[in-house]
């Protein structure tokens, strides 16, 4: 498996961090974001949600991450 490449933005790349050390996997996107998120279920009806390149306010975008991460349901 390919290590992860690291995110531009330091506070997106905490984000991540903390999600994947809650068993969340990243994946590469082929579109516009820098990857997707997936929760541990891993599959149809689980959660998951894009992580931007460069957005426009990127504390914001790592504490949506945080957000998911703590309130998925799975």
């Amino acid at each position: 498996m390919a290590k992860r490449p690291r995110h531009p933005d330091k506070d997106i790349e905490a984000a991540v961090k903390y999600a994947e050390a809650n068993g969340w996997i990243w994946t590469p996107s082929g579109g516009h974001a820098w990857g997707v998120l997936w929760c541990p279920l891993g599959q149809r009806g689980g959660c998951r949600f894009g992580v931007w390149s460069t957005p426009r306010n990127p504390y914001s975008h790592a504490r949506f991450i945080r957000r998911q991460v703590d309130r998925c349901p799975h």
